[in-house]
């Protein structure tokens, strides 16, 4: 599996642009409920654990943990996709 970086930076920088945009509409009409508030947080983690990811995998250069930073940054692009796509 190769990873293209550029792509799926972009990608999910959308994804992450469309969630904060939400997030802000949230806020602007006046709150949030406890489960908005814990899918946000829950968003802000998987965003900041692909960041590490990212760097982790700009720096690797053993196969082995090259492919095991590729597919937990795979995993966790699916579970934002996921939840993107719940809404």
């Amino acid at each position: 599996m190769s990873w293209d970086g550029d792509a799926l930076a972009g990608q999910m920088e959308e994804i992450f642009e469309r969630q904060q945009a939400v997030a802000d509409a949230r806020a602007a009409r006046g709150g949030s409920t406890a489960e908005e508030r814990s899918r946000s947080a829950q968003f802000e983690s998987m965003r900041v654990s692909r960041s590490r990811i990212m760097t982790q995998l700009t720096l690797a250069t053993n196969p082995s943990h090259r492919a095991t930073l590729e597919r937990a940054l795979q995993a966790i692009n699916d579970q934002m996709a996921e939840d993107e796509a719940r809404g």
